[in-house]
């Protein structure tokens, strides 16, 4: 297996012993599929955070871990990768445990696994559920000196040292004024879809939309439908069902995930509602503005998210000035109409699909 780091780089990257990661490289028996997986990956982590790497200076290893859909996931890596080598006065190496889905408890033993059989770590950058579980996980990492800072979701009676993300209550309220614009004088309730209710981040967007939008129009409906993780097969289902107990559907926002299931689902039930609202500007979510299966999305900068994140780990081993502080974006309204130049040219959307 051709590459050109150190083999106890590699090791740490992959979270396995120099020993295991010695009988990979070396194609010696008794070596499971998993560590030649974990292996090869590390090798492509480090491959691509390889120039950075060449600097001399304070070298952190920060563990990013979430639960979240791989085209969310794939965006942070890659928002993340983009902003190692600035990182300064320290050299930054970044460190994913991804998943899709699972239980609190498979997430707490995720976490209680980092740093420890000797493989470092200086901090976490963590997308999770609110629960208790994780949030005494999350005290046993600061216990061991690993400090926890929450990306986009934050995590409640924990000692994290800050939150960085969008201002989700913003987004929520913002997201009420767009649908009560657009729906004036028509009938019909809004349709609410959200990753997983246990996200907190998720609820302030929520309680905020609901908030404002029986402030802006009164007497009018939500029906808000959750928990399929933000995954397509499972948003689809539970936007099928709910479509047939009730059809006059006015608006949709998503506070999660899973827009194209989303949109497609709708179509195939002739449902057109005169607003469908996203989050972030993810690959599908794009291509859904271009086409205009999606009116809108409340975007905020990942790239700055996970900077801001990897500064507060920075501050807590005091190698920037100042004490972690939490960092609020505010939503930017983006529409096919003025899509940042990096996702392309906005000139000419193609709408043809909204009727």
């Amino acid at each position: 297996m051709a590459h050109g780091h150190r083999i106890a780089d590699i090791a740490t990257q992959a979270g396995l012993s120099v020993a295991t990661v010695d009988r990979v490289l070396n194609e010696r028996p008794h070596v499971s599929a998993q560590a030649r997986r974990q292996v090869e990956a590390a090798i492509a982590e480090l491959d691509r955070q390889h120039t950075q790497l060449r600097l001399d200076g304070i070298s952190l290893v920060i563990d990013v871990v979430m639960q979240a859909p791989k085209r969310f996931s794939d965006a942070v890596r890659a928002s993340l990768e983009s902003q190692l080598a600035s990182l300064r006065p320290a050299l930054v190496r970044a460190r994913f445990s991804l998943r899709e889905s699972g239980t609190a408890e498979e997430l707490a033993s995720q976490l209680d696994r980092i740093g420890r059989g000797g493989h470092v770590s200086d901090g976490v950058l963590l997308k999770a559920p609110d629960d208790p579980v994780i949030a005494a996980a999350i005290d046993r990492l600061r216990e061991r000196g690993i400090p926890v800072v929450t990306l986009v979701t934050d995590v409640q009676h924990c000692r994290r040292i800050a939150y960085v993300g969008l201002d989700n209550a913003a987004a929520g309220a913002t997201a009420a004024f767009l649908v009560a614009e657009w729906t004036t004088g028509a009938a019909g309730a809004v349709l609410v879809t959200m990753s997983r209710s246990t996200m907190i981040g998720e609820q302030e967007r929520l309680t905020a939309f609901t908030a404002t939008l029986a402030r802006l129009t009164p007497g009018r409906d939500t029906l808000t439908i959750a928990d399929a993780d933000g995954l397509d097969q499972g948003m689809s289902d539970l936007v099928r069902a709910a479509t047939r107990k009730r059809r006059d559907i006015a608006a949709v926002y998503s506070i999660g995930g899973g827009n194209r299931a989303i949109a497609t689902q709708l179509r195939r039930s002739r449902i057109h509602p005169r607003i469908h609202l996203g989050h972030d500007l993810d690959a599908d979510n794009d291509e859904l503005l271009r086409t205009g299966a999606l009116t809108a999305v409340l975007h905020h900068d990942l790239r700055a998210d996970v900077r801001a994140g990897c500064e507060q780990i920075l501050r807590f081993h005091r190698i920037l000035p100042g004490v972690p502080t939490s960092v609020r974006a505010t939503p930017q309204i983006v529409t096919a109409y003025n899509l940042p130049p990096r996702l392309g040219p906005a000139a000419q959307p193609d709408l043809g699909s909204q009727t």
